[in-house]
């Protein structure tokens, strides 16, 4: 859309389209989510979730590959936890990317953010669509440089990005992880599978979604 076409731009992504009609636009593929209909699942965003102020986001694969977006949004830093995930701009981003491996080796990552949040640049963590692999290592981090509990941690990023799921393999290795940080006796049992929109006070339960590189 040429920039004469309409005063001014998106208040979200800057560029001009017809975002109030639902134009997708042409540069970023931002548009305004439509508002679901009643009982149906909310779609994924365009946009990564924001989980620590103008610092962590979490996203996926989608997410990573709009450049003109996380540039929009100040990202200039990739976390990607999926090898398989080709790393697409190089030349404009400042990756990092894990091993390809059913073990979360999460002080890899942990060290890779640690250092994005001391020089202040902001940066995406994903994964394929970024509801468990990539959710874990970001409530790891969590766990470890905020010093959080694990179901603390875990609600904080599920209020901000709804569409999170661990998977079974991942919710044990949170579990482990935070035992190996504070101990055995980290008042906290097992994991339960209830319903995603339950936020027990212990424990962590959800359902799992079938696929462990999510």
């Amino acid at each position: 859309m040429r920039k004469r076409e309409r005063e001014n731009p998106c208040g979200i992504c800057g560029h001009y389209h017809k975002y109030e009609e639902g134009e997708v636009c042409g540069v970023c593929g931002h548009r305004p989510p439509a508002a679901p209909a009643a009982g149906a699942r909310q779609q994924d965003s365009a946009f990564p979730s924001e989980i620590l102020k103008e610092f962590l986001f979490l996203g996926s694969y989608d997410n990573a590959s709009r450049s003109e977006l996380l540039k929009t949004i100040g990202v200039s830093h990739i976390l990607n936890t999926v090898p398989l995930c080709q790393n697409l701009y190089r030349n404009s981003f400042t990756y990092h990317c894990l091993q390809e491996d059913k073990t979360l080796q999460f002080d890899d990552a942990i060290q890779f953010l640690e250092q994005c949040e001391r020089e202040k640049a902001r940066v995406l963590v994903h994964c394929m669509s970024g509801k468990s692999r990539s959710a874990a290592f970001v409530i790891a981090f969590l766990v470890k440089s905020r010093g959080w509990r694990l179901a603390q941690s875990f609600q904080w990023v599920k209020e901000r990005r709804p569409q999170v799921q661990l998977s079974d393999g991942a919710q044990q290795q949170l579990v482990e992880y935070e035992t190996k940080l504070f101990g055995s006796n980290v008042g906290m049992p097992a994991p339960s599978f209830a319903p995603a929109d339950s936020f027990p006070s212990l424990g962590f339960g959800f359902p799992k979604p079938a696929d462990f590189w999510l």
